[in-house]
């Protein structure tokens, strides 16, 4: 015989006062549900890298400034150049080097930028790298 022979046969209670719960209601009592909301974006967000900025050596700084000075003196050229520089992340420290493909519209000093014709703007300070093709 076992444990719940005596009720298992019965019918559940009914109340006056209470309607009974729909399936899809009790079965979302069960359902799986987060604990700690946002957590698991927490640990997504901590376990992904990001770089440190890479420091140029003056040598480099003066290699990067000559070529930036030849592509500017040919701008209305609009060379197709690629430039690899640090984009800094928006949620942690450090960022990421990205390099860029297109055609230069103009080298902005004043405001310290170079600006492609896609409308992309790169800041002068954050070039690693620059290369035509």
């Amino acid at each position: 015989m076992g444990k719940h022979d005596d009720i298992i046969d019965r019918q559940r209670p009914q109340y006056d006062d209470i309607h009974p719960m729909s399936r899809s209601d009790r079965a979302a009592q069960f359902s799986p549900f987060a604990a700690l909301v946002g957590f698991g974006d927490a640990v997504k967000e901590t376990e992904r890298l990001t770089e440190k900025r890479r420091e140029l050596t003056e040598e480099e700084v003066l290699i990067l400034n000559d070529k930036l000075a030849e592509i500017a003196g040919r701008s209305e050229e609009q060379p197709l150049v690629t430039v690899t520089f640090f984009r800094a992340d928006d949620r942690k420290s450090g960022g990421a080097e990205i390099s860029k493909s297109g055609r230069i519209k103009r080298i902005d000093t004043y405001s310290n930028m170079l600006v492609f014709t896609d409308g992309t703007v790169v800041f002068l300070n954050d070039i690693t790298d620059i290369r035509e093709e």
